[in-house]
């Protein structure tokens, strides 16, 4: 089957999932028809009242061809013509959603000297993305940067790589998120320990929510993975040890503190609670 050009409605509009384009207001498909009825409809009028058909034949031949000629011509051409004008409210507004400004985290490795950070935001300020977060993390070999960004909606992954390139980033990553990553880790990671004081066995989700990680089954936690810092274990008084993972994210030192300290707390809550039942 024959693709529509990218730059048509159909291509613009059409769901990716049925194919179908939604239904045009209705006034603009009312207007449609009738500018597509309307000759037809002079046009059959004029070739059946000159005939000598008797009154009763004109009206069923003007009423059977008119309609046939509406149904199988009339429409289905106003609809392809005039989709564009048909459309153009949906389509503006998809336009409008899509330069809209997205929501983006990335984290790229610097090193550590004057300017390095300075190179980046210029390099990202050349595409009209706005810094809202930003986390510095040491690590070894330098500093780990992560940021989360506003950029316009003609902005994708491919040119923020790029971009992070540009200023001097390396093993750069980009994801997209929700105005959730606003909230600092500090923040999250205090609302979390609030819900693990009211709920100790809530630990493995907390750490897990707090790291954007999976917890790692029992069974799969003593294979050999690579190390490159995508895992994370923790130790527990009552579950042992817990293995978070996170593919393709390695976990900052501040991430592993942030987590070592719910468990700590977590322990602390649960001893206590032990002794107050004894």
């Amino acid at each position: 089957m024959k693709r529509p050009p990218h730059n048509s409605p159909a291509a613009d509009l059409s769901c990716e999932v049925c194919g179908r384009m939604p239904e045009p207001p209705k006034a603009r498909l009312t207007l449609a028809n009738v500018a597509a009825m309307l000759p037809i409809e002079l046009l059959v009028h004029a070739l059946v009242v000159e005939t000598h058909l008797p009154y009763v034949a004109k009206v069923l031949v003007l009423t059977l061809t008119a309609t046939v000629l509406v149904i199988w011509v009339a429409e289905p051409s106003a609809a392809r013509i005039l989709r564009g004008w048909l459309h153009a409210p949906a389509l503006r507004h998809r336009r409008r959603l899509a330069a809209a400004p997205a929501l983006w985290r990335a984290r790229t490795m610097l090193q550590d000297q004057p300017g390095s950070l300075q190179r980046v935001t210029r390099a990202l300020s050349r595409l009209d993305t706005n810094i809202l977060g930003i986390h510095v993390h040491p690590v070894p070999g330098g500093v780990l940067d992560e940021f989360v960004l506003s950029a316009p909606g003609t902005v994708g992954e491919r040119e923020l790589l790029a971009a992070l390139a540009d200023g001097g980033g390396s093993r750069s990553h980009v994801w997209p998120t929700t105005a959730l990553a606003m909230a600092d880790g500090q923040t999250r990671a205090l609302s979390l320990a609030s819900r693990i004081a009211a709920a100790p066995e809530e630990l493995p989700l907390a750490v897990a929510e707090l790291l954007h990680a999976t917890i790692v089954p029992p069974s799969d936690a003593g294979t050999k993975a690579a190390d490159d810092g995508t895992r994370l274990k923790i130790p527990t008084a009552w579950h042992g040890p817990i293995t978070f993972a996170r593919p393709g994210e390695p976990f900052t030192p501040a991430e592993s503190a942030r987590a070592h300290r719910l468990a700590e707390l977590a322990e602390i809550l649960s001893h206590r609670r032990e002794d107050s039942r004894a």
